[in-house]
């Protein structure tokens, strides 16, 4: 059974590639536009891993982040974003890892192979 990572990414554009992306890469993508949408898929759909934007409208991801580690301590999250200031900020110490965004995917791949044994 593929894994199955959770996006929750506001960028439509972004969203629809990561979508495609990571399900030619064999994991089973739940999507969400939104941090609230997230929260939602986290509780019912059961994800192995989620990848995180940090600025999004309503919740920001930061907040997201804690109220996800709320629900299941035991999921990965990581997060992405274009936003460098937010590396160095404590609040982001709590996710399993840190990735910018860019139009090569390789270090996001690479960080998912990495927590998704």
């Amino acid at each position: 059974m593929p894994k199955r990572i959770l996006v929750a990414e506001d960028e439509q554009t972004l969203l629809t590639l990561y979508g495609h992306v990571l399900t030619a890469e064999g994991y089973e993508v739940l999507l969400a536009a939104d941090a609230a949408e997230a929260l939602r898929k986290v509780r019912d759909d059961n994800p192995d891993l989620v990848i995180l934007d940090i600025k999004m409208p309503g919740m920001d991801g930061m907040e997201a982040l804690y109220k996800i580690l709320d629900i299941r301590r035991d999921l990965p999250v990581v997060i992405n974003t274009s936003h460098p200031d937010f590396e160095g900020n404590y609040l982001s110490w709590a996710a399993d890892a840190y990735v910018r965004k860019s139009s090569d995917l390789s270090e996001l791949k690479e960080t998912i192979q990495r927590l998704l044994p």
